[in-house]
């Protein structure tokens, strides 16, 4: 009975050691198809009647873009499950916890399945132009400091590796504002744009505006989709001013004036 009970207990420490062996092993199955296909050159049968002459002048697609997700789930190992399942549909390439792990889920030059319908700019395409990041928040709670501080150091380590524009740090509910919220107004914008990633706005008090000013076309030259204005004005005001309401007042739109011309 004893060596029984031992040997079930090594096996729970087994499986509490690596939850997502099983989940790893299909990913690194999926990544070696993928790898397979990039080897035939040409792809088979793709125009079977023409000559291949391979360039030598290529590399990887990088990614351009920094897009920054609240979970809206209730744990890390919540979210982790969520990724590892197929009918889920719903992947990152990062997962930041509450207490500041990082579970990297994804190759950077992979594209996951993190940003839906949305559109940047003339970008219509995110997922495919993107790295995504989920920090470990249901939506209505403030963000930890050091899930803060861990997202500080990836974004430091991913702009440099990358290349990627200050302007091109943002978040799922910029790109999908009919959509999406996240992450939410309590996420420290001003934090990361201090440090480089995004950007922020200046003082704005002896600002005048132009009179040919346009909220809509200001809101279009920083990159939101402006097909519903109500939902653009609040996404932007939920990344600029912590504010979740309908409608710009004299002093927000000195704000945007102000954001925008740093997007021009």
């Amino acid at each position: 009975m004893k060596y029984i009970i031992c040997l079930f207990l090594l096996l729970g420490a087994g499986c509490a050691r690596k939850p997502y062996a099983s989940t790893n092993k299909i990913y690194k199955q999926q990544a070696k198809d993928f790898a397979a296909i990039i080897k035939k050159y040409p792809l088979k049968d793709s125009f079977p009647n023409m000559d291949f002459v391979g360039t030598i002048n290529f590399n990887l697609r990088k990614p351009n873009f920094v897009i920054i997700h609240h979970t809206a789930q209730n744990s890390c190992e919540q979210t982790l499950k969520t990724f590892t399942v197929q009918y889920s549909q719903g992947s990152a390439h990062y997962v930041i916890c509450k207490d500041g792990t990082i579970h990297h889920m994804l190759n950077d030059y992979l594209r996951a399945w993190q940003a839906g319908i949305s559109r940047w700019a003339n970008d219509m395409d995110i997922n495919s132009s993107s790295i995504g990041i989920e920090l470990d928040n249901n939506g209505f709670e403030d963000f930890t400091g050091p899930q803060i501080t861990s997202l500080l150091h990836l974004l430091s380590a991913l702009k440099k590796q990358y290349k990627i524009p200050t302007a091109n740090f943002i978040g799922h509910g910029d790109i999908a504002p009919v959509r999406k919220s996240d992450p939410n107004y309590r996420f420290p914008w001003k934090t990361l744009a201090d440090s480089g990633y995004s950007y922020w706005y200046d003082d704005t008090t002896n600002i005048c505006l132009p009179p040919t000013f346009n909220d809509i076309q200001a809101l279009r030259i920083i990159g939101y989709d402006v097909r519903d204005t109500t939902a653009a004005i609040i996404a932007f005001k939920r990344h600029w001013l912590q504010d979740t309401l309908p409608g710009l007042d004299s002093a927000q739109y000195k704000v945007l004036f102000n954001v925008m011309k740093k997007y021009e």
